[in-house]
């Protein structure tokens, strides 16, 4: 009976377990290049260091010096001689007492409630739509909605100036042709409600192709196997809606409901250029009202206490949001 023997290389040290294989280096602690460890640690905030510098450089800067001209007794006299008057607290005592102020943040917390619901209804709907329809309408509802969203804010805003001008206005002259025929010479931003009406149609237009967009994104993301499971189980539409498709699109709504809260709180084109926050002043929201009182009134430290209060009560809205968005997945 033979007996086969392995041939060993005494050079080369065997691997364990496999005869005649060597073995493969291993790495040592001594044998690691030092700092190497660190170094990775340390990549992440390194490759975010330049978005900080430039955002501390575009952002931070501009905010330090607004806080430090709310403090300040600035008007032209003070701002064409170079003079620095400091007054401490007065501007924001000022604004705190204002009935005006106190009217004005009510008003641009209700303009900004009835704009997100009215955005998010009908973009979740368009969104809907989007993944329903075929292709090609697909395709050319897609590029509508992101033609209507790359328009530039001023360009829009003057258009729709032109849709509801009194005399001669699309939206008049299509009302008096429909039967409306008081409607032929009506002055759209006369009165509070109408000028609020143009500005949300406005918002809401512009605003809508975000939210559809990215809501028919999400929609992609769903398993076609929970719906087939559903129908399988007898559930309708509705039923299939509100057990399947909302509970994945929940966190897209959450954020993006947080993203158009700030986004129409802070609109200030659309408002000013439609009638500069008139008649009356009415129509005002917080940026608007923080740019007539200091470059209008050439209070410009009043406008910069005005504008650094609508950033903390912008903060308050949005932390309130989070918290209730917080404690209800918490609860879940």
């Amino acid at each position: 009976m033979a007996v086969t023997t392995t041939r060993k290389d005494p050079g080369r040290p065997a691997a364990a377990g496999v005869p005649g294989r060597p073995a493969p280096p291993t790495r040592t602690g001594r044998g690691a290049a030092p700092g190497r460890g660190r170094l990775t640690g340390a990549a992440p905030y390194l490759l975010l260091l330049p978005a900080l510098a430039f955002t501390a450089v575009l952002l931070g800067w501009p905010l330090v010096k607004d806080g430090m001209l709310s403090f300040q007794n600035l008007n032209m006299r003070q701002l064409i001689q170079h003079l620095t008057e400091w007054n401490g607290v007065e501007n924001y005592r000022e604004a705190l007492t204002s009935e005006d102020f106190w009217r004005v943040t009510g008003r641009s917390v209700v303009f900004t409630a009835v704009n997100v619901v009215l955005i998010m209804v009908l973009g979740t709907l368009v969104g809907l739509l989007l993944a329903r329809l075929g292709k090609k309408m697909r395709l050319l509802l897609s590029t509508g909605l992101v033609l209507a969203w790359a328009m530039p804010v001023i360009a829009v805003t003057t258009v729709f100036q032109w849709l509801f001008a009194s005399r001669f206005g699309v939206v008049n002259w299509v009302l008096d042709k429909l039967g409306w025929h008081s409607m032929a010479d009506y002055n759209w931003t006369g009165s509070q409600f109408s000028t609020f009406f143009v500005i949300t149609v406005l918002i809401v237009w512009q605003s809508i192709p975000f939210v559809a967009i990215n809501l028919y994104a999400a929609t992609t993301t769903i398993p076609a196997e929970l719906y087939e499971a559903a129908a399988l189980d007898g559930a309708g539409g509705w039923r299939r809606f509100t057990s399947v498709t909302l509970p994945f699109l929940k966190p897209f709504l959450l954020a993006t409901v947080f993203l158009e809260v700030i986004w129409v709180f802070r609109a200030f084109p659309q408002v000013f250029v439609i009638n500069e926050g008139g008649p009356d002043r009415l129509t005002e929201t917080l940026p608007v009202y923080a740019f007539v009182e200091g470059v209008g009134n050439q209070h410009y430290g009043m406008g910069a206490a005005i504008s650094l209060l609508t950033i903390l009560i912008l903060l308050a809205l949005t932390s309130y949001y989070l918290r209730i968005v917080l404690k209800h997945e918490e609860d879940e």
